[in-house]
């Protein structure tokens, strides 16, 4: 039975095949997502590597880090690093500036690194990271030591075309937000991939003007051990010397931390890209499940024989899963190396938000290579299982027919489960949108999967009405080959549907999708439309706040009655952590609605915390009660004022005054601020003039309320583009499962296509049968995608109107046009099985039985 069943595999290559694409297409996008992910861990963990000292000294509560020195993180004093200097166990110790929101501008005047990847300064020193690794290696020049020098990586000098003894423009968040720098030379940092930042090292004394108003301080001090020390013992001694007020930290526990905090953020990641493996090999399940039930029913003869000399319905059944086995195993194969391909794919693609991993090495882990070798045999064979099933059950008598071929057989069955799993995942739709549970998403999610599952099942009796319209549409344009290729559509309704519901599951997917995007983006501008009533928007374009100056300039452009500005910050509130607004309270409601719940803004004084009411609701807090809040070790109890609906002014669940966060010692950066021109002014003299305050600072941008929203609509557009481009490798394997369909259903057919080209049918019109057949099944799936996609999209998107996404908007030029789409592909589809079919002898044809 082994030599058989191999004999078996040989003789249906190219069969098989098509079935090992599916596989190995699946399995590449397993490997690949953890390949790209295993890639980025890599380049964070070779960055944070080369960050951190043997022993970081720093003020308590002082992140000694990111913002560092930007007026909101407590410093270390210039005396104190002698003393470090000093303690037993120590070789050397220096203090350090690290801040991020300093950009390079090339030269063409745009913003280097800047779309999501950190800008980073940082002050120079010639002493070691921890563990003797270097912060940086030099590749041309010389480091920076004196004021007006500057260093860049080589990446960021490569793209913002500067050489060495170039003026260097770099905009910051601080008092002086553009300075010109002389580029003395370019490094190397961290022995890896910066992930799309941008980095700038500086003199000392340069960091200190820029970022500490001149003071003569570090935002932490590196303790180097000198050999012999371990790392442990280093920090004991320098805790005896530290004064109240400051801590120290081991290099090795602080890079621990941060990785650890990666790799929170890289699970999502991870997450993200496995749910599009899930769905490609959810694809391919169908693709496969389909190959095996055709190849079942055109060996049904074969099988008998097997039977009638004495196979036992198990080991015909396991001749069958084996084929599947060795189908899984090579495809697998093939599908690591091509995850391999595939992660530089996925790579380019996150390299078009900016998180750029061009000189980061790829990362093959032996966790991939068992990861996607066990999936891909098990999705294989589990696939296989049922067509396995019914070549078992193939009955001896059936080697004595002529037409072997078994049909289709009943589909009670079939149709009972996909009742029963449609049904259920109705209620669980419903029942996620009423809120059961602690999770309502994941019921809502399980009741989406049922849904979707139950459709596959029910899509020979869901489809018929489909191809009825089509069927109708095409006879009448093409005659006899129109009605023929709705029969042979229909002919074997199960093998359509499960082909039609292999595509279903992409465009169902691409439909959400544009759905839900479409109704952000609607949402957005409904949400700027009702709660800002500002004539002008002064924001960042990197996300993060600019200089205070900026909007002092704005409030003294001629025209201008008031200039609000609000301010945002990470805040720990009650020991959880959250983003937090800043306003004036008595100003907001002049460029804004906010919609107050309860209490007031106007009672936020210098000390009180207003709360979105679903925050509030959640940790039980109401007007009256209070929590601590915390930045960078400054703990305060504040009241809790009010609650609010967030919008698109107040964005966070927390919300204080201008002057909490000042007494907080959050950095004095706004983030957005809001414009309102005097009544009779000259609204272009007054565009002008706004123009004009940031015309030096690429960070910055000014729009009108129009220009606004379509800054907001920009994230959501690449986040679609990147979804597009995942869903397209699902849709890619959907339409091989139509190929597949109909080459096999042409190797089934072989005999009636022989007759039919002998009383007349012309290769032409053979060739349009085909092409008519997979349009059929390629526009079935799409209209069945559609509709899903519809119905899970209004669902998802009323579970979400809480969160800020309270309007639906459906883009029927966009859906209809991916029906059309469809139907090209049904038609491309066709190109090689209706040539192979055209080419075939028409008398061999006739004889094959």
């Amino acid at each position: 039975m082994l030599r058989a069943t191999w004999r078996g595999i040989l003789a249906h290559k190219l069969r098989l095949l098509l079935s090992g694409v599916a596989v190995i297409l699946g399995v590449a996008f397993v490997a690949g997502s953890y390949v790209f992910t295993d890639t980025l861990d890599r380049a964070f963990t070779g960055l944070t590597s080369g960050a951190v000292g043997d022993v970081i000294v720093r003020a308590d509560g002082g992140s000694g880090g990111p913002g560092a020195g930007a007026g909101g993180t407590r410093t270390v004093p210039d005396s104190l690093v002698r003393e470090l200097a000093a303690v037993p166990g120590a070789a050397r110790a220096d203090g350090r500036i690290t801040t991020f929101g300093t950009y390079v501008v090339g030269k063409d005047g745009k913003l280097v690194g800047s779309n999501g990847p950190p800008g980073i300064a940082v002050s120079y020193s010639d002493g070691p990271a921890a563990n003797g690794v270097p912060t940086a290696t030099l590749d041309r020049g010389r480091w920076p030591t004196a004021p007006g020098e500057a260093l860049l990586d080589a990446n960021t000098a490569a793209r913002a075309g500067y050489r060495l003894g170039d003026r260097v423009p770099i905009v910051t968040a601080g008092a002086r937000p553009r300075v010109e720098l002389t580029l003395v030379g370019t490094a190397d940092f961290a022995g890896t991939s910066l992930v799309g930042a941008s980095v700038v090292m500086l003199d000392d004394r340069q960091a200190q003007q820029l970022y500490l108003e001149g003071a003569d301080a570090w935002s932490q001090v590196w303790v180097t051990a000198a050999p012999g020390t371990s790392q442990e013992t280093l920090k004991a001694a320098v805790a005896k010397v530290l004064p109240t007020g400051f801590e120290a930290a081991t290099g090795d526990a602080t890079a621990a931390r941060a990785a650890s905090r990666i790799d929170e953020a890289l699970s999502f990641v991870t997450t993200f890209l496995l749910v599009f493996a899930g769905v490609a090999l959810t694809v391919g399940a169908f693709l496969i499940v389909n190959t095996f039930s055709i190849l079942v029913a055109q060996r049904s003869r074969e099988l008998a024989l097997l039977r009638a000399i004495g196979a036992s319905r198990r080991q015909v059944a396991r001749t069958v899963l084996v084929e599947a086995a060795v189908v899984g195993l090579v495809g697998s194969t093939l599908g690591i190396g091509l995850g391999i391909l595939l992660a530089v794919a996925i790579r380019w693609v996150f390299g078009r938000v900016g998180l750029d991993l061009g000189a980061a090495q790829l990362v093959l882990r032996p966790r991939t290579v068992v990861v996607a070798l066990v999936v891909g045999v098990l999705v294989t064979v589990v696939a296989a299982y049922l067509p396995a099933r019914r070549a078992g059950r193939v009955p001896p008598v059936a080697a004595m027919r002529d037409d072997a071929a078994s049909t289709e057989g009943g589909m009670r069955r079939r149709l009972v489960t996909g009742a029963v799993m449609f049904l259920a995942g109705v209620v669980g739709m419903a029942g996620g949108l009423a809120g059961w549970g602690s999770e309502p998403t994941y019921v809502l999610g399980l009741g989406t999967f049922g849904v979707l599952v139950g459709t596959a099942l029910l899509s020979p009796v869901l489809g018929r009405p489909v191809l009825a319209v089509l069927g109708l549409v095409f006879r009448r344009l093409f005659g006899a080959v129109g009605r023929m290729a709705e029969q042979n559509a229909r002919r074997n309704p199960r093998r359509t549907g499960a082909t039609a519901s292999a595509l279903m599951i992409g465009v169902s997917l691409v439909t959400l999708m544009s759905v839900l995007g479409a109704s952000a983006k609607a949402s957005i501008d409904k949400s700027l439309a009702e709660d800002v009533v500002a004539d002008y928007v002064i924001s960042s374009v990197v996300g993060q706040g600019f200089s205070a100056t900026v909007t002092d300039a704005a409030e003294k452009v001629t025209g201008v009655q008031e200039v609000v500005r609000v301010r945002a910050a990470r805040l720990d509130i009650a020991g959880d952590r959250q983003f937090a607004t800043a306003v004036d309270p008595a100003a907001v409601v002049r460029v804004a609605r906010p919609a107050v719940l309860t209490g007031s803004l106007t009672d936020l004084g210098d000390a009180g915390v207003a709360l979105s009411g679903t925050y509030a609701a959640d940790h039980r807090l109401a007007v009256g009660s209070s929590v601590e809040v915390d930045f960078a070790g400054d703990v305060v109890k504040a009241p809790v004022v009010a609650t609010y609906t967030p919008d698109a002014v107040l964005q966070g669940d927390v919300t204080m005054s201008l002057a909490a966060f000042d007494a907080l010692g959050v950095p004095p950066t706004d983030r957005t601020a809001y414009v309102v021109a005097a009544p009779g002014a000259d609204r272009a003299a007054v565009r002008a003039g706004l123009d004009k305050a940031v015309a030096d600072l690429p960070t910055v941008t000014v729009a009108d309320q129009a220009q606004y929203a379509a800054e907001q609509r920009r994230p959501i557009d690449q986040l679609l583009f990147i979804v597009y481009a995942l869903l397209g490798l699902a849709v890619v394997i959907a339409v091989l499962g139509i190929v597949n369909t109909l080459a096999l259903s042409v190797v089934e057919r072989i005999r009636e296509i022989g007759l039919l080209r002998a009383v007349g049918l012309s290769r032409r019109q053979l060739r349009t049968m085909l092409r008519l057949e997979s349009v059929l099944i390629a526009v079935l799936g799409a209209v069945l995608g559609v509709v899903l996609g519809l119905v899970f999209a209004v669902a998802l998107q009323r579970s979400l109107a809480d969160d800020g996404i309270d309007v639906l908007a459906v883009p029927w030029l966009q859906l209809v046009g991916f029906v059309a789409l469809s139907g090209v592909v049904g038609v491309l589809a066709a190109v090689w099985p209706g040539r192979r079919a055209a080419r075939l002898d028409v008398l061999k044809a006739i004889a094959t039985q």
